[in-house]
């Protein structure tokens, strides 16, 4: 934050300031234009080099920052709550107050779908927000189309990502940036989107959890790329924080990851032109990333995305750069996820590169706090990746003017 300066003496102070911004304009001359971000090229696979830094890069944290400042004064189980997202149903939100306040939970999701009005609403994250020893954040799907959690009078039907993807650029943007001024009028601070997965044209409505809903903007991934740019731009410049989902893409799978065990793609690579959406999402400066539950054998066949860490830290850290949020898809009622007990589940992800695990059902809260919290217990190297994972957590937050030092 910038500090308000004090007058000592209205007069002389006044001349003094004046004369000191004249002679370091004098001396800097003019500032150079900003240029305009842009979708790098995919790194190549043979040579395993990391990619370029994004040019429009998240804002990051210095040491000292307020993020720091509470990093260091939580506890190994407050740090284990700060990765956790919990979800809510959106219908009565305060229920969760008693598991945000015994788990010191890091953000909260609004599930299900409402009509409420915005003012029964911003009470209710209010009251939530109250229960919390650390600010939440405080998340949903307002995707538009299908998968829009709020609805009614004062939140507007939004068309789907496929009509808004067909139609001009600049309704995209004005209708992001509306949806996104309503939801930060409540305190939503995050939104589940965009999706940034390509459905190709053959497959379309083939492709059960995107195509099948109109999810997709597109089917071709560079046309793609520059509505994420757009979503991206539009949303976090009206003060809501994007998550670009759903890394490393689903859009050319034969299931759901919601409800099927198992959903693979055959065919993303490290250097697939379907990832270039995603990398446009992050040379935006997107705050996060979520990480899909499908498996991807050209990458890494031993384990979905979510629990693997060449596609986590390997691909979307190392490869393409990316230093912000990274985020799972749900982690409970998914049955794609289903095969580990509910706290391994937090701590596979964790232990991959993730930092913020999802789960829709509050009774997964304790079970994964605790095995977070015996994990860092039992091992260092896990304890440090906890740590780095609620540094990522509580940045999100600082860059969502959520925290005060």
């Amino acid at each position: 934050m910038t500090s308000r300066v004090r007058w000592l003496s209205a007069g002389i102070v006044l001349l003094i300031v004046l004369a000191g911004v004249v002679i370091r304009q004098a001396v800097a001359g003019p500032a150079a234009p900003r240029a305009l971000p842009s979708v790098p090229a995919l790194p190549s696979a043979s040579t395993g080099a990391p990619a370029a830094s994004p040019s429009v890069p998240a804002p990051s944290a210095s040491p000292g920052s307020c993020a720091d400042t509470i990093l260091a004064g939580l506890s190994a189980r407050e740090r284990a709550g700060q990765a956790l997202m919990v979800g809510t149903s959106v219908a009565g939100p305060r229920d969760l107050g008693p598991v945000v306040a015994r788990h010191r939970l890091g953000g909260v999701f609004l599930a299900g779908r409402s009509t409420r009005s915005a003012a029964g609403l911003r009470a209710d994250i209010a009251a939530l927000q109250g229960r919390a020893a650390t600010p939440l954040l405080v998340a949903l799907d307002q995707e538009g189309g299908s998968v829009q959690t709020l609805k009614g009078r004062d939140f507007p039907l939004i068309p789907s990502a496929k009509r808004l993807g067909a139609g001009p650029r600049a309704k995209l943007r004005d209708t992001v940036r509306d949806s996104a001024q309503r939801l930060a009028g409540i305190g939503v601070t995050v939104n589940l989107a965009p999706v940034a997965d390509t459905v190709p044209a053959k497959l379309g409505e083939g492709n059960p959890p995107i195509g099948g809903f109109h999810r997709q903007y597109g089917s071709d991934p560079d046309r793609v790329a520059e509505d994420i740019t757009t979503v991206v731009a539009a949303s976090q410049g009206a003060d809501v924080l994007t998550i670009v989902k759903h890394f490393p893409g689903l859009g050319r799978v034969s299931a759901n990851t919601d409800t099927a065990v198992r959903v693979v793609d055959n065919t993303t690579t490290a250097d697939d032109p379907y990832l270039k959406p995603f990398v446009a999402g992050i040379n935006a400066g997107s705050a996060g990333v979520m990480i899909s539950s499908a498996t991807y054998p050209k990458l890494d066949g031993s384990a979905i995305a979510a629990y693997s860490k060449p596609i986590v830290t390997g691909l979307l850290r190392d490869r393409l750069g990316f230093t912000g949020l990274v985020m799972s898809d749900d982690l409970g009622a998914a049955d794609a996820a289903s095969s580990l007990p509910a706290g391994e589940r937090a701590v596979r992800f964790v232990a991959a590169g993730g930092d913020l695990a999802l789960t829709i059902r509050p009774q997964d809260a304790a079970p994964m706090a605790a095995s977070l919290t015996a994990a860092a217990r039992k091992s260092p190297a896990f304890a440090a990746r906890l740590t780095d994972a609620a540094r990522h957590v509580l940045r999100a937050k600082e860059r969502a003017g959520l925290l005060k030092c």
